[in-house]
């Protein structure tokens, strides 16, 4: 009888999730459908806008330069108007998987919801009324991380990239599906790289990193900050301190985070 109330228990929870999982995905869905709906407007002020001159980043760099007497490329911006399209499926192909990859971005709250509405019933009282802000806090981590790449990242790279040539016998003529990529990827990286403080909090709750492993570590994750910072902006110091700087900020805010978390366990126990 205990084996079969088990089981029920098991199946009844499977179901549940089951139903979280088809309104994640049915948020998804929805929220990609109404982009498809709108592919041109997504594509041309959203997609393309890092290829516009007139890009707000771009127009702040030229102003810094312009305020301190320095001559800048970014105040004579010049990008190939056009990108390649080499299948007869790649564009329909290449809108599908963009709409569902930003329907994922903007549902990002509501997919924390459905899985914190999943885990709080196994949680106690005061175990939900400390979570309560978990969704707020990497929301707002999120977008901060999707705004930093839209907005920093993805400008210099581009930038960079367009500009780049070995020599004049080449040309840059990239493909549509290469550079959506890069902004989408980008876009998801950097989200994720920001939500380092949350995962630092749980791997913290269950014990698997520690202030003082963190500590250790510190100059070990300089030196991989740099490097990540080096291989998605321009090769100059300036952007690679303008991108490493919020990644160390954020590393330091989840040693902090770490630490809180181990004191109240300590307190605790």
């Amino acid at each position: 009888m205990k084996k079969q109330q088990k089981e029920m228990s098991f199946l009844s929870h499977l179901e549940e999730l089951r139903w979280h999982l088809v309104r994640g995905f049915g948020a998804i869905f929805v929220v990609a459908i109404v982009l498809f709906a709108y592919q041109t407007e997504v594509y041309e002020n959203f997609l393309f806008a890092h290829k516009k001159p007139d890009f707000i980043t771009y127009q702040f760099f030229c102003d810094v330069f312009s305020s301190i007497g320095i001559d800048s490329d970014f105040c004579n911006l010049q990008f190939p108007d056009k990108l390649q399209s080499l299948a007869p499926t790649q564009q329909l192909m290449n809108a599908i998987w963009t709409s569902l990859i930003l329907g994922i971005i903007v549902t990002f709250p509501y997919l924390l919801w459905e899985i914190w509405r999943f885990i709080a019933p196994g949680l106690h009282e005061n175990e939900i009324k400390k979570s309560r802000g978990f969704i707020f806090i990497a929301s707002l981590l999120f977008f901060i991380g999707v705004l930093f790449s839209y907005y920093v990242i993805l400008p210099m790279s581009i930038y960079f990239f367009y500009n780049y040539q070995i020599t004049d016998m080449i040309e840059n003529n990239f493909k549509m599906e290469s550079y959506i990529s890069l902004v989408t990827n980008t876009l998801l990286g950097v989200a994720a790289v920001f939500e380092l403080p949350v995962i630092i909090y749980f791997l913290s709750k269950i014990g698997l990193v520690t202030p003082q492993f963190l500590k250790k570590y510190r100059k070990h994750a300089l030196v991989v900050v740099l490097i990540l910072s080096a291989i998605i902006t321009p090769p100059d110091v300036a952007s690679q301190i303008i991108v490493a700087i919020p990644i160390l900020i954020l590393y330091e805010v989840s040693i902090y985070v770490s630490k809180m978390v181990v004191k109240k366990q300590e307190k605790n126990a």
